[in-house]
């Protein structure tokens, strides 16, 4: 079904003339990414297989284009942090690469999932039904390795893993294309992060985030005046955020000290997200000064019909949005 309506959307006209680029750019061990996937979550893999059907193209191919083994990634921002019994997340990154997805997902074989989607079958950030939420910090992408990239392992975490300790234990033991940091947080209020890079993995108690490592420094770019600014500015903010509503309006204030209207540079505000793990509440707006939509994840897995159909924001760029036409200086 999701290949079907992927087949007729404009963001698959965008992936289908990316194709030539992809293939240029980087190679697949098809067999390999196989293997991860059929190791850890299987139904991940059958995912893939249902994409082929529906798109009519090859396994090979949409492994190729969409199982987030051995991609590129370029840079970008994003600020994370947890406080009490939620995780608040910008995401901050290039217009041209966001799909505008956002799903709610129950499979027959491993956890249900909230969140929005990347590369399809990957998630840029999100919360499962036992309250684990999780999100991603750019860091480098020096001197790749082959392995999997950052929404896709999000997606492993949240299908397979209930607690920070296990998500904490997966990544230790998957294999990392680029450099990233991974934000967890679990209903325990139990919070780390995770420096995650093709040459190791180190692991700490955290609660705020940016876009550089701490232990293994010799990872990070050059450049980190803006990732120890943030940093800094949220250490001092962040206690005094009370609510889950705050959280969000704290990082999603347009003129406020965290986001970041730099689209052009790889670097601007996409989302606002904010996870409560406690009741499995989720806050989530497009562009900056955005009015939260809020979903109660719970309730849906109890059988209660979601009412959102569309989230509507503002990015104030002339930035193309790949699954949209007729843009204009300010896309909606």
């Amino acid at each position: 079904m999701q290949g079907s309506r992927l087949k007729e959307s404009l963001l698959f006209e965008y992936h289908k003339r990316r194709r030539k680029k992809s293939k240029r750019k980087y190679s697949v061990d098809f067999m390999e990414a196989r293997k991860i996937f059929l190791r850890y979550v299987p139904g991940l893999w059958e995912e893939l297989e249902g994409l082929a059907d529906g798109l009519g193209w090859s396994i090979e191919e949409v492994a190729h284009e969409y199982s987030g083994w051995q991609q590129e990634w370029e840079g970008s921002g994003c600020s994370i942090f947890t406080s009490k019994d939620f995780m608040a997340r910008n995401y901050d990154y290039y217009p041209k690469t966001y799909e505008g997805r956002f799903m709610l997902f129950d499979p027959t074989d491993g956890y249900a999932t909230i969140g929005p989607a990347q590369r399809i079958i990957g998630r840029t950030d999100g919360m499962n039904e036992h309250g684990l939420s999780v999100g991603y910090n750019f860091v480098n992408r020096i001197k790749p390795l082959d392995g999997l990239i950052c929404c896709t392992i999000t997606r492993f975490i949240l299908e397979t893993c209930k607690t920070t300790e296990e998500a904490v234990d997966l990544l230790h033991d998957l294999p990392h294309r680029h450099s990233f940091n991974y934000v967890i947080f679990d209903r325990h209020r139990r919070s780390a992060i995770v420096e995650g890079s093709p040459r190791g993995v180190k692991s700490r108690d955290g609660f705020v985030c940016t876009n550089h490592f701490n232990d293994i420094p010799g990872e990070n770019r050059r450049h980190l005046g803006s990732s120890k600014e943030r940093l800094k500015i949220m250490e001092g903010d962040v206690s005094e955020v009370e609510t889950p509503k705050e959280a969000f309006l704290y990082l999603n204030e347009a003129n406020g000290p965290i986001f970041s209207k730099k689209y052009d540079r790889w670097d601007g505000t996409i989302h606002t997200s904010t996870y409560q793990t406690s009741n499995l509440n989720v806050w989530f707006g497009v562009g900056g000064d955005a009015t939260p939509v809020k979903f109660d994840f719970r309730r849906w897995l109890q059988g209660e019909r979601n009412q959102v159909k569309k989230i509507l924001g503002i990015l104030d760029t002339s930035v193309p949005i790949p699954y949209m036409d007729g843009l204009t200086s300010r896309n909606t």
